[in-house]
């Protein structure tokens, strides 16, 4: 470590006007605290953007508080990743700010790496139905999710209670579903991070081998190697393409016009027999492939497409037009694999001896045989369960409007999940006694605080990180995954002058443009063709997007982001992790991105 703070310390940062007490929203261990400044003080956070770009509501933090126990246990004490022990996570001003654990004693580094060989390499050998079976896990927690109801309190209970002897009534029955859904959530980020820490572990093992034998290897090049995948996070994008064809092969290509609503669209090919046609169309691709949602699904307010397909619609009229052209949609994964069967043999061919040929044949089939998943997950788990998960817990919120609780179902989603257990349980208590409940009194008043505070924190821009930078970052995730390295946090602290950005070097090619700068969902529906996309994070359902953009720049991410590999798949350059690319570059200016050295040039003044 530096043993100096260069990033302000979490101590020092200012709380926003109007947003004092911010801190009652979110749950005591979730904060600095001074107990533990000695050590909070000392350690590097970062602003975690990439999962949540916005002010995290007090329920949204179960997302953090269960995926982070998931990663935390998973690499510290089932798997026993050596150089890392998950990841700590703390709520400053309404934002996720993460520090990574890292194992720094070369004896305790080789005890694990003895344990994550044999536990990690028993899932390497079983992979294939491994993986199958976890699909299906995460299949069933979806339908049992589902599944779960909330019913309404009567006035009278039903007489089979009597008559068939259950001897448990309406207000079990809802507790009982508030449980099974609450211990859903936490289950499934168990069984995501199962297989998400272990896909990891391959590719990291293959990225030593690489850096040991080849020392002037990009992190570019090693990733080109494993490149060339087929994962679900695509099929929503196919499945778009699909009904553009749809709409020509069906003759009602001319209600899609840009700008139109799909409600409008959809209402006029209500009308017609053809058009009644493309919707069943839309229907089966809908579930579950429209179950994406417009952020990362770790918010609430991140809607998905089969619930609101507005973001995302703009693209039909655009593919509708380019295949009347004759153009291409899919992205052409032959010269993908093409390429990296070039780059991996050259690789190959630079070894000496052919023990070490082969231990490069081994890991390369293990890490592409596991690496998609690393990709192929998200869909299962980010989109489909989470946004089947915030959805059930409206249907709980409807439960209290109807009691007075909230004026709106969405109002739930200001309470703590163990705050929502009160308010249930408060309401159940006057309803079995039919006495009235505090909480029509109560919860209006706190909500209405809160919202008020969540407007504030939505005005305040978050430092990119906090405390400490160390000399090296140990744990490979981060710098893969989010690009952190103490190289670019260095440079943040000192912004390049001048017309020049520097990152990471994602995905490779050199080319100009304009300029798009999109700092949220709304913004897509502006991007243009032949523009060069530059955001703080691209979000998985934006994928429809990179095949209108030149190029992708970001100031988060690292070379094993989700727009990282987008952009590789698309063969389009790529620039991450910038740290200000939204802040210095504008809408409409000229840039040129070179995704092999990793520089953005601003072109124009």
């Amino acid at each position: 470590m530096s043993g100096e703070i260069q990033f302000p310390s979490p101590f020092e940062v200012p709380t926003p006007p109007g947003a004092e007490g911010w801190q009652e929203m979110y749950p005591y261990y979730v904060l600095f605290s001074e107990d533990r400044r000695a050590d909070e003080e000392n350690r590097l956070w970062f602003y975690n953007g990439m999962h949540f770009p916005e002010p995290i509501t007090p329920f949204d933090i179960i997302t953090a508080e269960a995926a982070y126990v998931a990663i935390g246990e998973m690499s510290t004490r089932i798997f026993c990743i050596p150089p890392a022990k998950g990841i700590d996570f703390r709520v400053l001003n309404g934002y996720v700010y993460i520090s990574p654990t890292p194992v720094t004693d070369p004896e305790a580094i080789q005890e694990r790496a003895q344990l994550f060989e044999k536990r990690a390499g028993y899932y390497y050998a079983n992979w294939r139905s491994i993986y199958d079976e976890w699909k299906q896990k995460l299949t069933r927690e979806i339908e049992q999710l589902k599944a779960i109801t909330f019913p309404d309190l009567p006035e009278v209970e039903d007489e089979k209670i009597v008559f068939e002897r259950l001897g448990i009534g309406t207000s079990y029955d809802l507790l009982r579903s508030y449980h099974q859904a609450i211990e859903s959530i936490y289950r499934v980020w168990q069984i995501h991070m199962e297989i998400i820490m272990i896909g990891f572990g391959a590719y990291f093992s293959f990225y030593d081998f690489c850096k040991r034998s080849f020392p002037e290897i990009s992190d570019q090049q090693v990733t080109q190697m494993v490149g060339a995948i087929d994962v679900s996070m695509f099929r929503p994008n196919y499945e778009l393409m699909r009904l553009a064809r749809k709409a020509l092969e069906l003759g009602v290509a001319d209600y899609f016009k840009p700008g139109a609503s799909p409600q409008d669209v959809f209402a006029q090919l209500e009308q017609v027999e053809a058009g009644r046609a493309w919707l069943s169309e839309w229907e089966a691709s809908a579930d579950p492939w429209f179950y994406m949602n417009s952020g990362d699904g770790f918010q609430h307010h991140h809607r998905a497409w089969i619930d609101d397909p507005t973001p995302i619609f703009n693209v039909l009229p655009d593919y509708i037009a380019r295949l009347q052209r004759g153009e291409r949609l899919e992205r052409d994964v032959e010269a993908l694999r093409q390429r990296r069967d070039e780059i991996t043999e050259g690789y190959r061919n630079l070894l000496q001896t052919d023990a070490d040929r082969q231990a490069f044949d081994q890991l390369i089939g293990l890490v592409r045989d596991v690496y998609y998943s690393v990709e192929d997950h998200k869909f299962y788990v980010e989109h489909w369960y989470m946004s089947t998960f915030w959805n059930k817990m409206r249907e709980l919120g409807r439960v209290f409007v109807a009691h007075g609780f909230f004026e709106d179902e969405d109002d739930l989603f200001l309470l703590h999940y163990t705050e929502v257990y009160q308010a249930l349980f408060d309401l159940l208590l006057g309803w079995s006694i039919g006495a009235p409940s505090r909480g029509p009194a109560y919860w209006p008043q706190l909500i209405a605080r809160r919202k008020a505070l969540m407007e504030q924190l939505r005005k305040w821009t978050p430092p990119p990180a906090l405390g400490v930078v160390p000399e090296t970052i140990g744990d490979p995730a981060v710098v893969m995954l989010w690009g952190i390295t103490s190289d670019r946090l260095r440079a943040w602290l000192s912004p390049e002058d001048g017309n020049v950005l520097n990152g990471f070097a994602a995905a490779p090619g050199v080319v100009e443009g304009p300029a798009r700068v999109v700092l949220s969902v709304q913004d897509l529906q502006h991007v243009q063709d032949g523009e060069i996309l530059v955001c703080s994070v691209t979000e998985p359902s934006w994928a429809p997007i990179f095949t209108k953009v030149r190029a992708t720049v970001a100031d988060i991410g690292g070379v094993m982001s989700h727009a990282a590999i987008v952009a590789r798949e698309y063969h389009i350059p790529a620039v991450l992790g910038t740290g200000n690319a939204t802040k210095r570059i504008r809408t409409g200016q000229r840039i040129r991105v070179d995704g092999d050295s990793g520089t953005v040039t601003i072109l124009d003044d």
